[in-house]
């Protein structure tokens, strides 16, 4: 089947509409960062850098860490940038964009992204370092998707929803499990996290400025709630579009934050950039050897 032009656009000189990345500029292995001006921090670690493309929040650079190639790429914040991002990613690896078919070999990703959280449980100090074992897609941008069983955790979702007293009029959540290779490579050093995909900063945070709450005790649902070994953990804005998006597409992706701010003890760390960059290296080092 010949994908339309209006369904998947690409731009006069070959690349993706939106990320400006052509399908030989995409490395088997991509770490997505939400800051435009974190990727040349990310490149920093890298040998051969073969490109540098900027195109709105959407920045990318391809180079070697350790004789692994590897794509860096900013996305903005939010999961609406994900869904371009991770559908113009699969489709550089997937469509042959000369012929605008579907390759009949199907190449799959690694995807990384690298962040900085909000922790929610006391145990957790600032500065830890949180992989999403499982994220929480409280954006509904998946619920657009055919086959959301497929990828979701409906027994989870059915208790969280029960404990938390879910508002009828948000987006339902759905739980998705990040890739198994990641999980595995992540293991160590890392806090086990279930991370809470926000739609927002504020409100869908539970942070209250002048605007009060749909769900005024949510932070302490959020706390509170246990399944089996599993414990909410941390809140962040892209998880559970990256996971969620790449496990439809056959992909292998997941996310791995810096705790900067804990929600439970009221504290923040605003210098928390030296720590982030040792997360990006801990990355680097662990994404080479996958």
């Amino acid at each position: 089947m010949r994908i339309p032009e209006s369904e998947l656009i690409i731009n006069g000189d070959g690349s993706a509409f939106h990320i400006h990345l052509k399908p030989e500029e995409l490395a088997d292995k991509v770490i997505l960062v939400g800051d435009p001006g974190r990727v040349d921090m990310v490149g920093e670690f890298l040998e051969e850098k073969e490109f540098r493309n900027a195109s709105r929040e959407f920045v990318s650079i391809t180079g070697k860490y350790k004789g692994s190639r590897i794509t860096v790429l900013s996305t903005g914040i939010g999961t609406d940038n994900i869904d371009i991002v991770l559908t113009e990613l699969d489709a550089l690896a997937n469509v042959d964009f000369s012929t605008r078919e579907i390759k009949p070999e199907h190449r799959a990703l690694t995807i990384l992204r690298i962040g900085t959280t909000g922790a929610i449980q006391e145990d957790i100090p600032l500065g830890s370092f949180i992989f999403s074992e499982i994220s929480v897609g409280c954006d509904g941008l998946l619920n657009w998707y055919a086959d959301m069983d497929r990828i979701n955790i409906p027994e989870m979702e059915e208790a969280f929803k029960k404990h938390t007293g879910w508002d009828s009029h948000l987006s339902s959540p759905y739980f998705v499990k990040a890739g198994q290779k990641l999980i595995d490579a992540f293991k160590e050093g890392t806090v086990r996290g279930v991370t809470i995909s926000a739609q927002g900063f504020y409100g869908p945070q539970g942070r209250v400025v002048r605007l009060p709450l749909a769900m005024p005790d949510m932070l302490d649902k959020f706390e509170s709630f246990r399944f089996g070994e599993y414990r909410i953990t941390n809140f962040e804005m892209e998880s559970s579009a990256v996971a969620g998006m790449a496990a439809h597409l056959g992909h292998q992706a997941g996310t791995v934050c810096c705790a900067i701010a804990n929600r439970y003890l009221k504290s923040s760390n605003t210098d928390y950039k030296p720590r982030v960059r040792e997360l990006v290296e801990f990355s680097l080092e662990r994404m080479a050897k996958i």
